[in-house]
């Protein structure tokens, strides 16, 4: 039987952290994903060890309306090239359900 993994040690975050690292296709295409739902986008990034707390630091506001996928990855970018040692997540605001619809991590700090 395998030895189970404290959630913490693991150093797993948000929705596919259990998988590996997506490629900048695979980011792409969800960030795809989400404008197709109509959910607004926003970036969030956080020092690794503070990742496990309630808050991260917002990067600009949320893209409200946001049809473009490169804008998306361009502020993506622009957030990893600022807070390179820094966890970086894109998220996916539902106006509808008024919650998050999705929320995964781009950057795990270099």
């Amino acid at each position: 039987m395998s030895e189970i993994q404290s959630f913490k040690q693991s150093e797993k975050y948000e929705t596919f952290s259990y998988l590996p690292q997506m490629t900048a296709d695979q980011v792409r295409k969800q960030v795809e994903y989400m404008i197709s739902k109509g959910w607004n986008p926003a970036i969030e990034h956080s020092e690794p060890e503070n990742a496990f707390g309630s808050f991260w630091y917002m990067w600009k506001l949320p893209m409200f309306g946001e049809q473009s996928v490169e804008t998306v990855l361009a502020e993506v970018e622009a957030c990893k090239n600022e807070h390179p040692d820094h966890l970086v997540r894109v998220i996916g605001y539902d106006n509808f359900a008024q919650c998050q619809g999705t929320s995964f991590v781009v950057h795990r700090g270099e």
